[in-house]
Parts: C-alpha cells; sequence; structure tokens
C-alpha cells in the first residue's frame, strides 16, 4: 500500500483524506489553474449541488431526509439550520421585492395580518420547531427518539415550509403581471396549501412503517391540533401584549 504523509499534520496516510486532520491528501503546488478549477468552480459546484440536492430531498421525501440525518447520513446535506437562516433570509427578501412592486390596493388586503406576520416572523420561526418537537415527543413515543432528535424533524419540516413560500413569493412577483395574474394566483394557493400540510407530509413520511395508517392519522390530526391551539394561544398573547 502506498503511504505518504500528510503535508498539514505529517501524520501517515494512504487514502483520499488524511484519517488525523482530515486534509485531503492530493494537495499539490497551487496554481493559476488549480485556484480556477478547485478553489474557486470546485467549491461553487460543491455548495450548490449539495444545497439544491439538500433542498429536492426535503421537498419530496423530507422525513426519509430527516431520519437519513438522524441516521448519522449527513454528508450528503447542508447543515439544516444555517440552511433555515438562509431560507428565512430569501422568504424576507422574497417578501420586501413583493411590497416594493405590488399595488397599494393589493398590499391593502389583509394588510394587519401581514403586519403582525412580519413584525414576529422571527419569534413564529424560533417557536414552531421547538412546538413540533415537543408535540411529537409526546405522539410519536414509540419510535423512541429523544427531543433533539424530534427537533431535526421539525427544523426539515419547516425548511419545507420556508421552500415552498420562497416558491409562493416567486409566483406572487409574477402574479403581478396582469396577462398571468389568475393562472399564477391559482398557484400561489396551491403552494399555500402545500405548506400547509408539510409538517403532515414530513411525519408520514418518517414513520409510515411504523404506525398502521389509523395509528398514524390519528397522531399527524392530534399534531395539528395541539400546534394549532398553542400558536392560537401565543399568537393572542403577542397580538394583545405588543
Amino acid at each position: 500500500m502506498n503511504q505518504k504523509s500528510c503535508l498539514n499534520c505529517g501524520h501517515s496516510v494512504s487514502d483520499e483524506f488524511c484519517p488525523h486532520c482530515g486534509q485531503k491528501t492530493d494537495t499539490a503546488r497551487i496554481t493559476p489553474r488549480s485556484i480556477i478549477k478547485n478553489d474557486i468552480l470546485g467549491s461553487i459546484w460543491h455548495f450548490e449541488a449539495r444545497f439544491f440536492n439538500t433542498l429536492r430531498n426535503i421537498i419530496f421525501s423530507p422525513g426519509k431526509t430527516a431520519m437519513n440525518y438522524i441516521a448519522g447520513k449527513r454528508i450528503r446535506y447542508n447543515n439544516f439550520i444555517p440552511l433555515l437562516l438562509v431560507l428565512f433570509s430569501f422568504n424576507v427578501l422574497g417578501l420586501h421585492y413583493y411590497e416594493k412592486f405590488a399595488p397599494a390596493e393589493v398590499l391593502a388586503e389583509d394588510s394587519e395580518v401581514k403586519d403582525f406576520l412580519s413584525k414576529y416572523s422571527k419569534a413564529i420561526l424560533f417557536i414552531v420547531i421547538p412546538m413540533l418537537a415537543v408535540n411529537a415527543y409526546f405522539l410519536f413515543r414509540r419510535i423512541k427518539l429523544n427531543i433533539a432528535e424530534h427537533f431535526i424533524i421539525g427544523t426539515v419540516s419547516l425548511l419545507g415550509i420556508l421552500t415552498l413560500f420562497l416558491l409562493d413569493d416567486i409566483v406572487s412577483l409574477i402574479s403581478l403581471w396582469k396577462p398571468v395574474s389568475r393562472i399564477f394566483n391559482s398557484i400561489d394557493r396551491a403552494l399555500f396549501g402545500i405548506a400547509v400540510l408539510f409538517p403532515a407530509v414530513t411525519y408520514w413520511n418518517a414513520f409510515k412503517n411504523s404506525f398502521t395508517t389509523w395509528e398514524l392519522a390519528w397522531r399527524v390530526a392530534g399534531l395539528y391540533f395541539l400546534m394549532g391551539l398553542e400558536s392560537s394561544v401565543i399568537g393572542l398573547i403577542l397580538y394583545e401584549v405588543f
């Protein structure tokens, strides 16, 4: 077996990565070609490929993605917490541009609700995941996941919702163009409906092999009931106090 020393730590290596520090073993002299190919194009491609692969898996198999991550299969995904903040920022940006270009009469509709959501969006973001985690911990006790693992499933669920809301923001911007407004308004409503149902899809996809259809159905329904009740109480407190 061809042994050589890691250029970073001096540890003896024979594979693609150093087992001691993790650095790649094919490091060579830096050239203009290597900077363009590896440092610039390689980094961009690696980030974008993993970013879009993570979003694709979250949208089409959210529960399986969460369970894979919990099981330790993590190299294929972006870290969920930073990704959550990135998507949240994109949503804020999308809302900003929608409010910038939308006619005043459109913005006037449900303006009070929009103002409330805009003002407390960060609080809502950080409340939803713990609520999902705690409620699911008790409803799906048979699975033997701890609260932190349920936190990951809740995070994946919210990532899917934010992705759908981002698509919804794009559709809403396109719908401002009158010739296509009717079609894109229908797409807008469909995306919102899917976003509302996304937690159900996530937990169904995650636990469909661990419960019967009836057992899973009443647990998912119970999750929505508890989330709705708790959200109403928290929303009322925020609205009345602030």
